[in-house]
Formats: structure tokens, sequence, C-alpha cells
């Protein structure tokens, strides 16, 4: 058997993390098998789909490298055939006409409650003639579904998992304005598309059911059923924007590295030993259903900070220079420095080991980007007293003649001039920290001399000569 998945998200909102799982277990597994990926747009809902969501979805999937085989199918350009299927089960006499009214159907559900029945459609039409039917009432379609038994699904994660079919009620096919309900849809295009693997949420389960049924009246061959455990918050509860749950998009822009967000999905819920760090090669090799646990999965955002922290270390300098200069070009009013990307690229090795994320980098490296006078913080303008604006004076006029700029000479220079050219001994710090609020505008930098090395002679003396002029 050719193994193919498929991703199908509703557009009514941004790839949330759940989506982006599900869509990264379909694509890994699917290729691990050597078989294909398809994605659908499970757009039938026009009240709530958007197109801003369906490019939030395809977006989110590109930047996460999740790339799907052929076209991205709209469940909505479909919706002749699902109407076909439905009318082909009621020939075949297995779906009918149901003329009850939304008010019948309100009261059936309350006395249902009121007597502690399941409060399911009781078939009041699955038997009736149309010509029973009052006048000006169209109907929906439903399923004329197995009353006696159980349906079994033997789910590649949740095991065997039965249900009386008594619990489950004749669903409606075909609203009253025929348009195709989410359960003919997904098993008609899932048929259509030669899906062989349905992976998705455990909230799905009970639809799974439902959909085992109509499978089973049109003749079809099911695929076959995985149901992953739900994504929960840290402190047990089910995922939410409380918790850190964010549009894929979200995360993007707070700087996350994409290989480090796929890296950290695929440790929701599915494990490999003790290994924490793996790349898509390699989870690609690695990746199968029997690695899911049964158990929801915690997402935890300092742990996948500390993954991006790792993918950050590791990710080559000239690439994270250009997100770096990227996104200071879109945060910052005023053009650049000129040397701006050099700087940045010269600095990134030793930004790199401080950051967690692509944000922090930019907030460390701001200083490398701007072009003089260079704006100091209020907390870091403090150090900067009469007595230390002078320090700087000095240093600026022995620096101005010290020829080897590099930084273990320059740090040589501070300390013998912090030691020895004034009229008493200075600590390197009393001279260190000045330096580095006139250079950075920060009490926070990277190594000093560092900093001065990359900045270079003349935009040192430059940054100096402003602090204190």
């Amino acid at each position: 058997m050719s193994v193919v998945t498929r991703f199908a998200p509703s557009p009514t909102g941004f790839l949330h993390i759940g989506g982006a799982r599900t869509a990264l277990f379909n694509w890994l597994f699917a290729h691990h098998h050597g078989g294909r990926f398809l994605l659908r747009i499970e757009d039938t809902d026009l009240a709530r789909s958007t197109e801003e969501a369906v490019d939030a979805i395809i977006n989110g999937l590109k930047w996460l490298d999740i790339t799907w085989d052929g076209d991205a199918v709209s469940q909505r350009s479909r919706m002749e055939r699902h109407a076909q299927a439905a009318r082909r089960l009621i020939d075949e006499g297995n779906a009918y006409h149901c003329y009850a009214s939304p008010e019948e159907l309100a009261e059936m559900r309350e006395a249902a409650r009121r007597e502690g029945r399941s409060p399911v459609y009781d078939g009041r039409w699955r038997d009736r003639s149309p010509s029973e039917a009052p006048a000006g009432v169209r109907p929906v379609v439903r399923l004329k579904a197995p009353r006696e038994g159980d349906t079994r699904i033997d789910d590649l994660v949740q095991g065997e998992v039965t249900v009386a079919n008594r619990q489950l009620d004749d669903m409606v096919l075909l609203r009253a304005d025929g348009t195709p309900t989410y359960m003919l849809a997904v098993v008609v295009d899932d048929h259509d598309m030669d899906i062989t693997h349905v992976i998705r949420g455990d909230d799905h389960l009970n639809n799974a059911f439902r959909q085992l049924q109509l499978y089973r009246a049109l003749g079809w061959e099911p695929p076959l059923f995985a149901h992953i455990p739900l994504i929960h918050g840290a402190d047990g509860a089910r995922l939410s924007k409380r918790h850190g749950s964010l549009g894929i998009e979200a995360y993007r822009d707070q700087g996350i590295l994409p290989e480090a967000m796929c890296n950290y999905l695929l440790r929701l819920g599915w494990g490999h030993g003790d290994d924490e760090i793996i790349d898509r090669e390699q989870a690609t090799s690695w990746f199968d259903l029997d690695g899911v646990g049964r158990a929801p999965a915690r997402f935890d955002v300092s742990k996948l900070l500390n993954v991006n922290a790792h993918y950050l270390r590791a990710c080559d300098d000239k690439t994270l220079a250009d997100l770096v200069s990227d996104r200071l070009r879109r945060s910052i009013p005023a053009p650049l420095a000129p040397d701006a990307d050099a700087r940045i690229l010269k600095g990134m090795a030793s930004l790199k080991l401080r950051a967690k994320t692509v944000a922090e980098l930019s907030e460390m490296a701001h200083f490398y980007a701007l072009d003089r006078p260079l704006p100091i913080s209020p907390e870091a303008a403090t150090l900067l007293t009469d007595d230390t604006k002078g320090l700087l004076r000095d240093l600026t006029q022995d620096l101005r003649n010290h020829t080897q700029w590099d930084g273990p000479s320059l740090e040589s220079e501070v300390r013998e001039f912090a030691g020895t050219r004034q009229p008493k001994a200075r600590k390197l710090g009393e001279v260190a920290q000045p330096l580095r609020v006139a250079l950075t505008g920060s009490k926070v930098s990277p190594p000093i001399f560092e900093v001065m090395e990359i900045l270079g002679r003349e935009e040192t003396l430059a940054r100096l000569t402003d602090v204190f002029e």
C-alpha cells in the first residue's frame, strides 16, 4: 500500500500549535514510508472561512518547510461531488429526507434530557414517505445509520475503541440549503484523494465512528485512523492562549527558528528514546506512529526557547545576521548605519551564544546597526558622570595613539590606562562600564573589547567623543 496522508485545516483562523503538529506528523509519516502528503482546505463553512486564514495557514506551513504534493484542494469547490454522494445514498436506501423543523428537534432533545435519555435524533423521518412531508419545508438528508451492534475502530494510537450504535444517531449529510456537512465532505474527499491514513487530534475520535459508518454505507474502504492526544498547557489544562498558545506566525515574529519549532513540535507526544534535538532528516528516518504516546503532551514555552537557543547556536552567522538586519530595518524608523550589516555579521558569533530568540539577538545587536549619535538608555546614562566623562576623554586621547586595533591589544591598553595613567589607579570596571555605555548605549553588551574591534577605530573614537563633547 502506498501511503497517502493529508492535513485538512478549516480556514477560520491562524495555524495554531496543534494544527502545525498534526501537519508535521502527517508529513513525516508519509515521507518515512515513501508516500505522499496532501493539503486540503476545509472551507465549506462559508460564514467563517476567510482568504486571510487560508493565507495564514499556507504561509505557516511554508515557514515550517512542510510542503505538500500537488495543489491544495479547496473543499468548497467539491460541494457538488459531496451532494452527488448523498443522492446516491438516498437512491440506494442508505439515506433519507428528514422534514423535522428546528422547533421539533429542540423539543425532541429537551424531552430526551427530561427522561434521562441521550438527546440524539430519534429517527422520526427514517421510514416515513416523503409524501407525508409538510408543505414548504426544505428537508435535510440524513444517513440511515445502523441501530444494532457496535462500531469498532482499530486506532493506530488509541488501540481498539468501540461505541454502541444506539449512541449514534442518523447524522445530517446535506443541510436544508443543499450544502454538505463536514461529516459527508471529509469522507468523500478522503476517499477521492486516496487517503490511506487519517492522522489527527483525538478530539475527532467521536467523528471517526460516524465517518466509518458512512464509509460502509457508501461501500468504500475506510482509511486507517490514528488519533493523537491533544496538547495541554504546563498545568495540565487544555492548551489555550493563557499558556502561550499562539498562531505559528506569532512564534516566527518572536524570533523562533522554523527548525527549532519543528523539533519542538515533534517531541510533543512522540519520542525516540532520550533524543531531544532531532533534525528533519533524522526525524523522517525515525518517525512512525508507534512512537506516539496516549497521554496528552504538555506545551512548555521555556522548553521551546531552550530548543531554539540550541538551533541559534548551530545556525551559521550569515543566516542569523541577515535575519537580524531585516528585523532591525523593519523596526528602526531611521536608515541603518552604512556599516550595520558588516558589524552585525562580525558580532554574530558572540551574540548568538547569549540569545534564545532572533528577537533577543536583534535587541543585542541593535547598537551595531545605529548611526551616530547613539541613543543611551536612561538607566545607562546614570553612569556618565562628570568623573567618568573625564575618564573617557583621557582614554580617547590614549586610543588615538593606539596602533593595533584588535580585542586583546585594546584590553591591554585600557587595563594599562586604568592602572597607571591616572592620578590614582582605577579598577578596570571603573573604566569599562562607562566605556560600554558610550559605545553601546546600554549597561549590558557583548565583551566590550570585542565591540571596540568590530566597531573599528573611527566609529569607536567618534562615539566616545559624542559622550564628552
